[in-house]
């Protein structure tokens, strides 16, 4: 077993899932106003834009891993209609309970499941879009999880990976003060836990950056990747085509 990134700091790989577990299920009821505070509000666009992108069609199929609290779910369910599939997954139960509870509050009853993105209990081609949004950089092994995402794709499908990303240099400074400054001040006062908040900022800071990533998915087998650079590169669309 090697080490890896929780954070700023070196654990054994067999660690960090247990530490990001416990992270989410600190933030898993404040989670939205976590992402808020994490994008001044912006994760909002940021989710209709790749909902656009997605270009989801009635009928589809459609997995959303790391789903939270049913953001791209619900956005997508509406897309996909009566004839249509969104599976709701998670692999943080109690994020998946409050997207599942939200989901149902609002009229929408979704295959919900726990799983883990290194291996997904699905056959492979059985989808025609997977989506993650704000999930990738938890993982312990990302190229696995990615490699697992093209595996259940269909032939012409496409992955959607929305995640914070290395943000345009002019902006730096000043986000780097608001994530170690702001950010867990904010956190300890609207959620009474400062430390989730700046591990979370931290994992942005150790997350491949755009074109590490895009050459993670085409060594994956996408054949082709496109990136959306969202507001100055604070976040990033990553679009990949399977073969």
């Amino acid at each position: 077993m090697g080490n890896t990134h929780f954070g700023f700091q070196n654990v054994d790989e067999d660690e960090k899932a247990g530490r990001v577990r416990g992270v989410f299920d600190a933030v898993a009821s404040k989670y939205d106003v976590m992402n808020d505070l994490m994008s001044l509000g912006l994760h909002r666009a940021w989710k209709a834009y790749t909902v656009a992108v997605a270009n989801v069609r009635d009928g589809q199929r459609v997995l959303d891993i790391a789903g939270g609290t049913g953001d791209l779910a619900r956005a997508f369910a509406r897309k996909v209609g009566a004839s249509g599939l969104v599976v709701h997954t998670d692999i943080n139960e109690a994020m998946l309970r409050t997207g599942r509870d939200r989901l149902i509050d609002e009229g929408f009853v979704l295959p919900t499941t726990i799983c883990d993105a290194e291996r997904l209990p699905f056959a492979g081609g059985s989808f025609d879009v997977v989506s993650v949004a704000f999930g990738l950089r938890n993982m312990t092994h990302k190229d696995l999880a990615l490699a697992e995402m093209a595996r259940v794709l269909k032939p012409g499908g496409r992955l959607l990976v929305l995640e914070f990303s290395k943000v345009a240099k002019p902006l730096e400074k000043a986000y780097d003060w608001y994530s170690f400054n702001v950010l867990p001040r904010l956190g300890q006062w609207v959620a009474g836990d400062a430390q989730s908040y700046r591990y979370l900022a931290e994992s942005i800071r150790m997350h491949p950056d755009q074109a590490t990533l895009k050459a993670m998915m085409k060594n994956v087998g996408f054949c082709h990747v496109d990136v959306h650079d969202l507001t100055g590169g604070v976040a990033a669309l990553h679009v990949g085509l399977k073969v």
